[in-house]
């Protein structure tokens, strides 16, 4: 799709917002109206304006894509206007919108169903979807959908279950066609005309042996374009990439980008075919990490809802709310250590948040390469000293020239030649520190099993604004006063 027909889509999808916010206003204010009238009639009137807007709404959402019916609700501001337009849903398609969903807002939703309707909504999606959508539910729901499924699907819900949420296994799927290694292809063309309908996207069919284990894949154009005699055994892909189920979701996310993969199978520890991991999948997660990274590096939880009750959101900032304040108090005592020199030189208050702010940009750039350097796995025990040799020596490079610049600024403000001085050294100074900060605070989260982008900002401002006070006022106290 071209920039163009985005463009076009997503202003299609901001008009059916604005559609359907109408209508529910609507729906609201002629409630309104009703309930104003006598009591009896203001009943009889109400409850055939809302058949008729419940009408509107079903009738606006009916050829709405479950990713787009998800768009709308998760712009709706009040909780009111998502459970009115969530009701009109049918439960067939309930499942699939909820799978699109926020985290957050699926979670309300989740909370305000009734057991069966979720035994409903669950009822219409694959196993593996279900397992998805697991985490997401209440535990006695839980048990009330898996009493609903066959023995098959109940076993392809426990095994994706038993995965890590970060491993392939979580992410694959059980809609495969699959076919022996000793037939030929005029077999396996018969064997897919019998199916009613393939898998999607189907790019490949994957070869087994009588044990399951897989020996190859049979890519879809080999399998059209040879002749009907071949044995499959000749035409198979037998050097395949494959990826096993405790496989880092991650690699996984690097290898569809690297090869341009649609699908890729999936075997678990004996080499037996597990499931299959497509595209689809990839981009999902690409896509939540992507919308998922902000969040982080402020410290706030992934599914938090913009538009979630003041309280609950409120909760979920706290933690890294009462951290900032910790470290902003150890900054405070840094610079109370240094009133006196403060109430001798006046300008020292003025100048200080420049050398805090110009250090902070310099750590944030480079935490920024960090996470990404982590997440890639570019860095290693090998290379980890040249990447801390390089941003030391982009930082003193830069520490040295806008030292020099802010040196000259700060001299040409207020005339004191080492008043400047200390300024330019403290710039250069603190961007060293901010450099060694941006390495070390994002190895240090990972290392500890932490997702480096969390909270990476919050523990680089106290380091930027911490040591550039200290430094800053120290050489202060030395040089001008001492």
């Amino acid at each position: 799709m071209d920039e163009q027909h985005v463009e076009l889509y997503q202003r299609s999808l901001e008009a059916t917002l604005e559609e359907i916010l109408a209508l529910l206003d609507k729906q609201q204010l002629e409630r309104d109206v009703s309930l104003r009238q006598s009591h009896g009639q203001g009943e009889l009137v109400g409850a055939l304006l809302m058949r008729q807007h419940r009408g509107e709404l079903e009738r606006r959402t009916v050829r709405m894509h479950p990713a787009d019916i998800a768009f709308v609700l998760e712009r709706l501001p009040e909780e009111q206007e998502r459970e009115a337009l969530w009701d009109v849903i049918p439960a067939t398609r309930r499942g699939g919108v909820l799978l699109e969903l926020a985290e957050g807002v699926r979670e309300s939703l989740v909370a305000g169903m009734p057991q069966q309707d979720i035994v409903d909504a669950a009822a219409h999606l694959e196993s593996d979807e279900i397992a998805w959508l697991v985490p997401s539910l209440p535990k006695d729901a839980v048990a009330a959908v898996m009493s609903q499924l066959d023995q098959r699907d109940r076993s392809q819900v426990r095994e994706v279950l038993s995965f890590p949420e970060d491993t392939v296994g979580a992410l694959m799927d059980f809609d495969m066609v699959t076919v022996r290694d000793d037939v030929d292809v005029e077999v396996v063309l018969r064997y897919l005309r019998r199916h009613k309908e393939l898998p999607e996207p189907f790019d490949q069919v994957f070869v087994v042996d009588h044990d399951a284990v897989l020996v190859g894949v049979l890519r879809l154009r080999d399998l059209l374009t040879n002749d009907p005699d071949t044995p499959v055994s000749e035409i198979m892909v037998r050097d395949a990439l494959v990826f096993s189920t405790h496989d880092p979701a991650d690699e996984a996310v690097r290898a569809f980008e690297r090869y341009d993969l649609v699908s890729a199978p999936v075997v678990n520890l004996h080499r037996r075919l597990a499931g299959v991991l497509h595209f689809a999948e990839v981009m999902d997660l690409i896509s939540e990490k992507a919308e998922n990274q902000p969040l982080k590096q402020v410290g706030l939880n992934e599914d938090e809802d913009l538009f979630a009750p003041v309280l609950q959101s409120a909760t979920h900032r706290w933690p890294w709310l009462g951290l900032n304040l910790l470290t902003a108090l150890v900054a405070s005592r840094v610079i109370g250590a240094f009133e006196a020199t403060i109430q001798q030189q006046v300008a020292l208050a003025a100048l200080m948040p420049i050398v805090a702010s110009i250090g902070g940009n310099t750590g944030n750039q480079t935490v920024a390469l960090m996470i990404r350097g982590i997440a890639l796995e570019q860095i290693s025990s090998a290379s980890l000293g040249v990447v801390i040799r390089k941003e030391v020596s982009i930082a003193a490079v830069n520490g040295l020239m806008w030292g020099v610049i802010i040196a000259l600024a700060s001299l040409a403000f207020y005339g004191q030649p080492m008043l400047s001085t200390v300024m330019g050294v403290a710039v250069a100074v603190n961007l060293l520190i901010a450099a060694l900060a941006g390495v070390f605070i994002p190895l240090a989260l990972n290392a500890v099993g932490r997702d480096p982008a969390h909270g990476s900002s919050v523990l680089l401002t106290f380091v930027t604004d911490s040591m550039g006070f200290l430094v800053f006022l120290g050489l202060a106290a030395i040089w001008i006063l001492g």
